[in-house]
């Protein structure tokens, strides 16, 4: 019987939570995040007090009393510098104003420590402030119409403060985030002073000039170690950089033609289908800088050098005409120069960025990247090596092959969606491939591609950290070693249940090649296979995952359970794991199918039993294979890409059922041994977490997502599961 619960209940107790979550976010962000946390509450509290949450600040009678400016500080009203940052212009500035805020300030925060941030965010507001007025005093009465009239406006906000905390946190940041953060704040302020000019806007370089060169020193004990040399992917990026600060000037001047502080934008814009043309050109060119195009590359250096060609003939024919007219009208020409010198520091910048463009033309590519050493090279090279338990998969279909400069050891990766996806450790005669895994990032970086390791072991991790390459577990080795194994004792319970079971029902384990065998046991194991993908509801998954095509391979060694009749209740397909000089150590599960209606017990019977007949034969241990997405020990993740893992891993659960694998292979009291994902940094992440969805699930297409999307409504979310609880099909 099913008793409902009140409408009235349910929605208390889910409002009761609610508060509770509220309340513990904002406690959270009080203990890690005070002066941020303060600072946005008191900004909205005199918003809402002074009522320019609802009216715009500018348009009060007292706004002349808390705003900051030259006049203010004319009159005396020092107390503008503390009264200011609280307010905004308008009513709608009020949200970008406290957004961003809390981001830059609260990132500031995070890295250098309460104290420190607010040191430098108080102290940065007031120095970029007293800069700014300070050179509009210096200036006024000059001549320059520009610094006459900002000389005369007021301001309010805590942008000056910001933009200085996180340049000065910029240095607390790793590498190549610190570049990229400098760059786009480089490219904001360049931007703002030159082709707008506010008195906000003179504020912000002023912040950034103090924040930037400063920042290593103010940011203390807290600065980043990580000090390296400019590699050829961030002059990518500051190729790229310096041509989006280039088009977006050009959509500024386009869009606010204001007077600037070197004139009005109006007679030296272009057209609007001009900036569309230019858009139209540009941003193919930013993918192909980002690549490392050299044809990228080639029109970037002809946009610059036209430009910066425009710029000689113009000011020859200026200073021709001012030769024979003395009153020669020169306005706009200021605005002209200083924007057609972005472009020759663009040209300089891609000049001296030579070497970072490498990357072939497509059918150079096609040639660089034909087919290599087959599959048999690679098991020679295996054989004589010795590799990792995922090795053997290296010689599976599908994959390419890096081979180092030694010609003794390779890499095997796939490509998709512009990244290359390693599979494992590399195959080399010392079991580091320091130099197989330098070189194929090199590789990488010289084609355009995207490198990371996918199941790399921790010895595979330690040289990636060395190239400053981050790292995440994406999923748990299961070993059992052979040596003393017994099924004894109440953790075995299960497996000895299963091998009892089977012996009373007259169920026989064989450990064959499946190749070899009669075809009616080919056909029965097919048959399974087919049972299982199609309860699945999406193709199966290759990659780290195999299927009956390479439990085909006659290295592979193949474990039955059949009955009296001759029926497959079970099969699991095991990969040799070669441990040098051609001996075979262990054994790694792979295929792992039984018979939905047949010996439910199936899965602990073969699995045990190929433990006893391997153990046998002398092998030292078996690996369960890892279950992806799946750690055994529950730890706080402090990452974002470790969260965004684990509900990943919740998403794909009710399909594929990685937890309750993992579950069911506890059994065997394995020790456990993490695998990693490798990879440059987080920006590199969406790229590779398409590549890997395309290596794992290359068959699938929308429309088996809308099937599955429509079997997970029918079934409440979840997928059924006919294989019996805690028991893999």
């Amino acid at each position: 019987m099913t008793t409902a619960t009140p409408a009235g209940k349910t929605a208390d107790g889910a409002g009761t939570r609610g508060h509770e979550r509220a309340l513990g976010r904002f406690a959270v962000l009080w203990h890690r995040l005070p002066f941020t946390t303060v600072v946005v509450l008191a900004m909205l509290i005199v918003g809402f007090a002074s009522g320019s949450l609802w009216q715009a600040a500018e348009h009060q009678g007292a706004f002349p009393y808390y705003a900051y400016g030259l006049p203010s500080m004319e009159n005396g009203r020092w107390w503008t510098m503390v009264t200011g940052p609280f307010f905004a212009l308008r009513p709608l500035f009020y949200l970008p104003m406290t957004g961003t805020f809390a981001l830059l300030a609260g990132i500031a925060e995070w890295k250098l420590g309460t104290r420190r941030a607010m040191a430098v965010t108080i102290g940065g507001q007031v120095v970029s402030t007293v800069a700014a007025l300070q050179f509009l005093e210096l200036c006024r009465n000059s001549g320059w119409e520009w610094a006459d009239r900002i000389a005369t406006t007021l301001d309010v906000g805590f942008s000056g403060g910001t933009l200085a905390a996180i340049a000065v946190a910029s240095a607390a940041l790793r590498h190549p985030w610190r570049l990229r953060l400098r760059a786009g704040l480089c490219v904001y302020a360049g931007v703002a002073i030159m082709f707008v000019g506010n008195l906000a806007d003179l504020v912000h370089f002023f912040a950034l000039v103090v924040g930037l060169p400063l920042g290593h020193r103010l940011a203390g004990s807290n600065r980043a170690k990580d000090v390296r040399m400019t590699s050829a992917r961030e002059w990518r990026f500051l190729a790229c950089a310096g041509l989006v600060l280039l088009t977006v000037a050009e959509i500024v001047m386009w869009l606010l033609p204001d007077d600037g502080p070197f004139g009005s934008a109006d007679e030296v814009s272009l057209s609007g289908l001009e900036v569309l043309a230019l858009c139209l050109v540009v941003v193919p060119m930013l993918n192909g800088l980002r690549r490392g195009s050299r044809f990228a590359w080639r029109c970037a250096v002809v946009l610059s050098a036209a430009a910066v060609g425009q710029v000689v003939v113009v000011g020859g024919v200026v200073a021709v005409t001012r030769v024979f007219h003395a009153d020669f009208d020169d306005h706009g020409l200021a605005l002209f120069f200083v924007d057609n010198l972005l472009w020759t520091f663009e040209l300089v910048l891609l000049l001296s960025a030579l070497k970072a463009f490498r990357t072939p033309s497509r059918r150079r590519c096609r040639k660089l990247f034909r087919p290599g050493p087959d599959p048999a090279f690679a098991r020679l090279l295996l054989g004589r090596n010795g590799g990792s338990t995922l090795s053997w998969m290296t010689t599976w279909p599908h994959n390419s092959y890096f081979v180092a400069s030694d010609g003794a050891s390779y890499l095997a990766y796939q490509r998709h969606a512009g990244a290359a996806v390693a599979l494992g450790d590399p195959v080399a005669p010392d079991g580091s491939g320091e130099r197989t895994l330098r070189e194929f990032a090199t590789m990488c970086e010289n084609t355009g591609l995207v490198p990371c390791v996918f199941s790399a072991t921790a010895s595979a991790v330690a040289v990636t950290r060395e190239l400053g390459w981050q790292h995440v577990q994406v999923a748990e080795d299961t070993l059992v070693d052979l040596e003393n194994l017994q099924f004894r004792g109440k953790a075995w319970q299960d497996v000895r249940t299963a091998l009892n079971r089977a012996k009373k029902d007259g169920i026989e384990f064989r450990l064959v090649r499946l190749a070899e065998q009669p075809p009616e046991i080919r056909d029965q194991v097919r048959e399974l296979s087919k049972e299982w993908i199609g309860e699945k509801g999406l193709p199966e998954m290759g990659f780290t995952l195999g299927g009956v095509d390479e439990a085909m391979d006659p290295a592979t060694r193949v474990g039955l359970a059949v009955d009296a009749e001759g029926v497959v209740h079970g099969v699991t397909s095991w990969l040799p794991v070669h441990t040098g000089a051609g001996t075979v150590g262990g054994w790694t599960l792979d295929v792992m199918r039984r018979r939905g209606d047949g010996f439910r017990p199936a899965m602990e019977f073969v699995i045990a039993s190929a433990c006893l007949a391997f153990r046998e034969e002398g092998a030292r241990f078996v690996s369960l294979s890892g279950a992806p997405l799946v750690r055994s020990r529950e730890r706080t993740q402090s990452r974002a890409v470790d969260r965004m893992l684990d509900k990943l891993s919740t998403l794909m659960e009710p399909y594929y059922g990685f937890r309750s694998l993992h579950a069911f292979k506890a059994k065997f009291q394995p020790r456990h041994e993490p695998l990693y994902l490798a990879f440059r940094d987080e920006a590199d992440l969406p790229r590779i977490g398409l590549a890997l969805g395309r290596a794992y699930l290359p068959n699938a297409g929308l429309k088996d997502f809308a099937k599955l999307a429509l079997r997970r409504q029918r079934t409440g979310g979840g997928v059924e599961d006919h294989s019996g609880a805690g028991t893999p099909q």
